[in-house]
């Protein structure tokens, strides 16, 4: 049952996923285009909640489906089971929530630069 859930939650994320993938592109090719500086894109984002929200929305989603592809990676390949791979899993998910958090709030947190 654990594995289902599992793997519901892994297209949950992926669907989350999608849009903002697709939102962070489009918003990489305005910035490029118009010849955006670093610092006039901080100017944009920082104090935003709604970047803030939607990069942090992102953060999770990637993080959920990432450790949980891995989790899959590394049970097939190395057998890992039980206690080490939920750990493993939880590792995996924590670093990555962690660092993309620290991401989000570079980028929109008032006068974190």
């Amino acid at each position: 049952m654990l594995d289902l859930k599992l793997y519901l939650l892994q297209r949950l994320s992926a669907l989350v996923m999608a849009p903002l993938v697709l939102g962070h592109l489009a918003v990489i090719i305005v910035a490029v285009q118009n010849g955006l500086t670093s610092e006039e894109i901080l100017s944009r984002t920082q104090g935003s909640f709604w970047w803030a929200l939607l990069y942090g929305t992102f953060v999770v989603a990637v993080s959920v489906h990432a450790a949980i592809g891995l989790r899959v990676i590394v049970f097939e390949t190395l057998k890992l089971k039980g206690f080490a791979l939920n750990s493993l899993t939880w590792a995996i998910f924590l670093g990555l929530f962690f660092m993309g958090a620290r991401a989000v709030w570079a980028v929109t947190a008032v006068g974190a630069t």
